[in-house]
């Protein structure tokens, strides 16, 4: 299918959404789950089953990853007539481990805020997919406090495991999930890239031009600081978990300790929580003086806690002791051995919460105001203390059961 361009106007290529929805924002909530009979597909179909790995799942582990990406690290240090009077202060490298590349501009004081990601579908309604395809692309912008998207782009391998009537019902609507998305973070899908592959893939990109205020460069931790968290884990348990239900050496597994009626419902919660932006609990980043944040995706909360960490400016350490996990989802873990390890900290999430570092002072009102104004929980789960830029989990953290939104 090779590049698209959709201009504004040519808006009918990826559904005229918002002809459709009248303009309502919460049209999208009244929206049926996928029901394949429904599009004249085989009762069976599933969209988890056209990739064997889920979600962010599918990352190349960090140390490899770290080892992998040396060759791109290039010395910012060595100054020359490109350096900017802000260099010091704002250039990741080249945004490996931190959420974003930042790029200053060759007009004066602007920096180039970009991100890219892609992974699997993890969940079998493909409108779902699509939004929280989106969501997951724009989460590493919203980490930055980066609030506003100037443009995205998707990206799309269409599995070549699909029938033709399979792709024409399931691309159309990951494509419309994923406008919609963009449409809710009040930035556009303006191109992209759809290709054929073995498995089905999704993502995008995301890049605005920031002026320094707008970002806030994730280093600034002090000793004293507390660990927010704004959604909860367990996104993989719980789509994996919903993934058994179809197959009963597994089921078998987990049904001592798990109904199907709290699958389901786990599933539904993950769903909703992966769907939903980061970009309100970005924005009070900016309200309560936060000192950095990032995002708790492929790497599980332990892996981004430690590179957030790693990335301090001062000698600090974080301590997490609280696990906000969906409703059973952390039974279910333990029922399956190790596999996860969800408890240690290395279960991958896709589009997770922003772990952020706050003033203690602030904390509970920046819970607060996220509560009200998107009817979410947040949570303390941590502190920053002294040490030498690590984090880690207390032995026996305390595991807060995070119900399913009914």
């Amino acid at each position: 299918m090779g590049d698209y361009q959709v201009s504004g106007v040519q808006q009918d290529a990826l559904g005229a959404v918002q002809l459709e929805l009248g303009g309502n924002p919460n049209a999208l909530a009244l929206r049926r789950p996928f029901d394949p009979l429904a599009h004249d597909l085989e009762a069976s179909f599933r969209l988890t089953r056209f990739a064997d790995l889920k979600g962010r799942g599918c990352k190349v582990p960090q140390e490899v990853l770290n080892k992998l990406v040396e060759g791109l690290q290039q010395d910012y240090n060595s100054g020359g007539e490109h350096e900017h009077h802000f260099m010091h202060m704002a250039i990741p490298r080249i945004g490996i481990g931190l959420d974003c590349s930042v790029t200053p501009l060759r007009h004066g004081g602007l920096v180039l805020v970009q991100t890219t990601d892609f992974f699997y579908p993890l969940v079998d309604d493909p409108y779902m997919m699509g939004k929280i395809a989106c969501a997951n692309v724009l989460s590493d912008l919203y980490a930055m406090g980066v609030t506003e998207c100037d443009n995205m782009l998707m990206l799309l391998g269409v599995s070549t495991k699909m029938t033709e009537k399979e792709r024409d019902v399931v691309i159309p609507l990951i494509m419309r999930g994923f406008k919609d998305s963009a449409l809710e973070a009040g930035t556009t899908v303006t191109g992209g890239q759809t290709v054929v592959n073995p498995w089905c893939t999704i993502g995008g990109v995301a890049s605005t031009v920031a002026q320094p205020n707008e970002y806030i460069v994730p280093d600034n931790a002090v000793v004293g600081d507390v660990l927010v968290l704004t959604k909860p884990l367990g996104t993989q348990v719980a789509v994996n978990a919903h993934q058994w239900l179809d197959q009963p050496e597994r089921w078998n597994r987990i049904k001592l300790v798990v109904s199907e009626e709290d699958v389901r419902k786990a599933y539904h919660r993950a769903m909703d929580s992966m769907a939903r932006l980061n970009r309100i609990a970005s924005r009070l980043m900016h309200k309560y003086n936060a000192h950095g944040a990032t995002d708790v995706t492929g790497f599980g909360l332990l892996g981004h806690a430690q590179t957030l960490a790693s990335h301090q400016k001062n000698e600090v350490s974080f301590v997490i002791h609280n696990l906000p996990v969906i409703a059973k989802m952390a039974a279910v873990a333990k029922a399956c051995g190790n596999m996860f390890q969800l408890l240690q900290g290395h279960s991958a999430e896709t589009s997770g919460g922003l772990l952020i570092c706050l003033p203690r002072e602030q904390a509970a009102a920046y819970c607060k105001d996220i509560e009200k104004q998107e009817g979410y929980q947040a949570w303390i789960i941590g502190i920053v203390e002294k040490g030498n830029r690590t984090a880690r989990i207390i032995d026996k953290p305390r595991v807060i059961e995070v119900p399913a939104k009914e």
